[in-house]
């Protein structure tokens, strides 16, 4: 098995309304930001140094290109990346209201018509981890379908797993379990995942991050943190439960603060196996959380997720 990481989910444009404070309807600049979970830890996973693919659908239009474009600028391989000339590029229109609130709008497009045959001849035996994070895999389409084969087949293969279900409140507003009820193979088979506080208070309907964290590891042998911001990360394996402190730094912008986070981990874990990982050492855990750590929060001091993954490698370790 090679040593390389395949991220599987959208691959989208955001369109962030510069006019602060103002509605959609009324907002008149927008910033073109290419994006997409999956996409921005493939992008910092190859920022850091280690081989990645990506495997996503954006339209044949100029708005896939910009990705396709930025992605191998990046370093990563886009081989998998397919562009659909009858469904256009995903967009996501976001302006932040004055009451810290966003005013959201999806137009889904090619993101979700990526289907099982589309990676049909992916070869699994080429990477040491699957990486599944998107936030519309688990919406009604091809994608969804995809996504939980990929898994199947990974967990075949022997490779490492690793889930961030990010959850998007906008995209499940009124069907919240339905993203719950999907996440819980992944959390159960995978070997490493990570959830943010407020994921795990929804996904197991706990009121603090201990009893989540206790309520996770009666589902799950796997290793997984909860990132709780400046606060820094509640890292569980084994019997251990530990909190692991962040850096101070002056932020900018959080966007892709936890994609960097979670790319930081695989990063550390490209050399390894399931078995590998799991004899790792609590000291051991503690330190690639630590790194983690330290990348998302870098992040953070730039404007834009792709942007402040060109500012990332492994000196930041250090």
């Amino acid at each position: 098995m090679n040593r390389k990481v395949l991220c599987i989910g959208e691959a989208l444009i955001d369109m962030i309304c510069t006019d602060r404070g103002s509605s959609l309807s009324k907002g008149q600049n927008f910033l073109k930001k290419a994006g997409g979970a999956p996409a921005n830890v493939a992008a910092a996973i190859a920022a850091l140094g280690a081989p990645v693919d990506m495997a996503a659908k954006v339209g044949k239009d100029p708005f896939g290109q910009h990705i396709i474009e930025l992605l191998q600028e990046m370093g990563v391989d886009t081989k998998w990346v397919i562009q659909d000339p009858t469904n256009f590029t995903t967009f996501a229109f976001v302006s932040l209201m004055e009451d810290g609130e966003r005013d959201f709008y999806f137009n889904r497009g090619a993101d979700g018509q990526l289907s099982s045959a589309d990676l049909a001849g992916l070869a699994l035996k080429e990477y040491s981890i699957v990486h599944f994070g998107s936030a519309t895999g688990f919406l009604p389409g091809p994608l969804q379908i995809a996504y939980t084969d990929l898994l199947a087949k990974a967990k075949q293969n022997g490779s490492i797993i690793s889930f961030d279900p990010n959850y998007r409140h906008l995209l499940f507003q009124n069907n919240s379990q339905s993203f719950i009820d999907q996440c819980w193979p992944f959390i159960e088979q995978c070997h490493f995942f990570k959830l943010s506080d407020e994921e795990a208070l929804l996904i197991t309907g706990c009121d603090t991050v201990q009893f989540a964290a206790a309520a996770l590891r009666k589902k799950s042998n796997a290793i997984f943190a909860i990132t709780l911001g400046k606060d820094g990360t509640l890292l569980s394996i084994g019997d251990h439960l530990e909190m692991i402190g962040s850096i101070p730094v002056t932020p900018v912008d959080a966007t892709g603060a936890g994609d960097a986070f979670v790319g930081a981990v695989l990063f550390q874990l490209v050399n390894s196996s399931p078995e590998k990982l799991n004899a790792l050492s609590l000291s051991e855990w503690k330190q690639i959380i630590s790194n983690a750590n330290k990348a998302g929060a870098r992040t953070c001091e730039y404007m834009g997720a792709m942007e402040a993954f060109k500012h990332l490698n492994n000196s930041i370790f250090n």
